[in-house]
């Protein structure tokens, strides 16, 4: 009895917490739970952990969680709780600090202090990078499933296809104008 008045209070604090806010939120810890068992093996053993984590309260407890706590920091913060991190990265240009935000990514060489920022704009389905002067400068946007507007030395940008081939191609349309511009 007190597990059914436990999830019917649940369900009414997630309806209130929705119907009072603007902001429904990504859901990012239900999302992350219910992708892994999608990805854990065939479609019976992914149906009876479904199952069984229906019975465990695993995902009332993951909802719970992102209605209550993990949506409200979404939305008053405009970043994603569980997306921000922090990596490092060991090239043969040394050592780089990688945060991410939710919205985009700070990427600092440890020695240098050197930072560059990159932030993707859904509506425009672009990547960019923020420039010393304060200025976002387009580097990629999505055209299609197959294709993106490339930046070009020149600053035309070019449209590459998302293969091995269009890749190949793109690298030698900029090695080409980086040379000519020399």
């Amino acid at each position: 009895m007190k597990k059914i008045k436990f999830c019917v209070g649940a369900l009414l604090l997630a309806g209130a917490s929705l119907t009072f806010s603007s902001c429904i939120g990504s859901f990012a810890l239900s999302n992350r739970v219910l992708s892994w068992n999608k990805n854990i093996g065939s479609k019976f053993v992914n149906e009876l952990v479904f199952i069984a984590f229906c019975i465990l309260p695993v995902y009332e407890v993951t909802m719970l969680a992102d209605v209550v706590v993990l949506n409200s920091i979404e939305f008053w913060s405009g970043r994603n709780a569980l997306t921000a991190s922090t990596r490092t990265v060991e090239t043969e240009q040394g050592r780089y600090l990688i945060a991410c935000d939710g919205k985009g990514y700070t990427i600092t060489h440890e020695e240098t202090g050197i930072s560059s920022r990159l932030d993707f704009e859904e509506e425009s389905r672009t990547w960019s990078v923020l420039t010393e002067d304060g200025t976002m400068y387009p580097l990629m946007t999505y055209v299609d499933d197959t294709h993106v507007r490339m930046a070009t030395p020149d600053g035309r940008g070019s449209l590459v296809e998302l293969s091995e081939a269009g890749l190949m191609a793109y690298r030698a349309d900029a090695n080409r104008m980086l040379m000519a511009g020399r």
